[in-house]
């Protein structure tokens, strides 16, 4: 649960045939070539293509040289308040995953970048969901606050819902599911994940589907626990062993009666 990377933009408009084609690279783990698409020259297309790397960051443990040199120039470009909160939100979740996958120790920073974002990002604006829903992994995975971090999703839950950001209220439905997990509420687990399967295949956010099979199977019973946990085995292989952090949980099912 703690290595989702949502970064809020998920669904384009239909009539934009840049924005499907990078939703259609991003959705299948083709970051660098979404990325490659954009052309950095004014603030959104620079904070754009800083999302896609960072979020490249949290699925494949990789590329973080690439992730600040984009954050750097979004940064250099952002002139409203809007843009300078969006750079410092995705300077946080940078900070954030370093200090996740222990590359370093960057929990210091992630908050005070997120804590610049929150006083220059308005509490109305499309930006403040996913503002909240990382200050929220940042209270769930580093400060080891589950109730902190429940009101940060469901602030962020609130806010998707306002907003018809269907791939960030995805990402507050798995985590308020894994907390609600975690204090053995399963049926509410299990509908929270639910929902959030539900979502990213409709949305086809393939790269994200996985992870989402896994945590959906921790709270059914058997055949459809390994039903589901086939199924994203499948998806795993497909994406190349992207996201590089499940692969522990999909071990093949004889690994797993071995360990068991």
């Amino acid at each position: 649960m703690a290595h989702t990377a949502m970064s809020g933009d998920g669904t384009t408009a239909e009539d934009d045939p840049l924005q499907t084609a990078v939703w259609r690279l991003r959705s299948r783990a083709c970051w660098v070539d979404a990325a490659a698409l954009l052309t950095p020259a004014t603030p959104q297309p620079a904070l754009q293509r800083a999302s896609l790397l960072v979020e490249r960051c949290l699925y494949t443990e990789a590329g973080w040289e690439d992730a600040e040199d984009a954050l750097r120039t979004a940064e250099a470009l952002a002139h409203t308040d809007d843009e300078r909160g969006a750079a410092a939100c995705e300077r946080g979740y940078l900070a954030y995953a370093a200090t996740l996958f222990q590359v370093r120790d960057r929990a210091d920073e992630a908050r005070a970048a997120l804590g610049r974002a929150a006083a220059l990002i308005a509490p109305g604006a499309p930006g403040r969901p996913l503002l909240d829903f990382r200050r929220g992994l940042i209270a769930e995975n580093l400060t080891r606050s589950p109730q902190a971090a429940r009101a940060a999703y469901r602030r962020a839950h609130a806010g998707a819902t306002a907003h018809a950001d269907p791939l960030l209220l995805s990402a507050t439905w798995r985590h308020l599911a894994g907390l609600a997990l975690r204090e053995g509420e399963l049926t509410e687990a299990r509908h929270g994940f639910a929902e959030s399967l539900r979502i990213r295949e409709e949305l086809g956010y393939l790269v994200g589907t996985a992870p989402a099979l896994v945590s959906l199977a921790d709270t059914e019973t058997e055949p459809e626990a390994s039903r589901l946990r086939e199924e994203a085995r499948r998806l795993f292989r497909l994406l190349g062993g992207v996201p590089t952090w499940l692969s522990d949980r999909l071990s093949p099912p004889e690994a797993d009666a071995a360990t068991a």
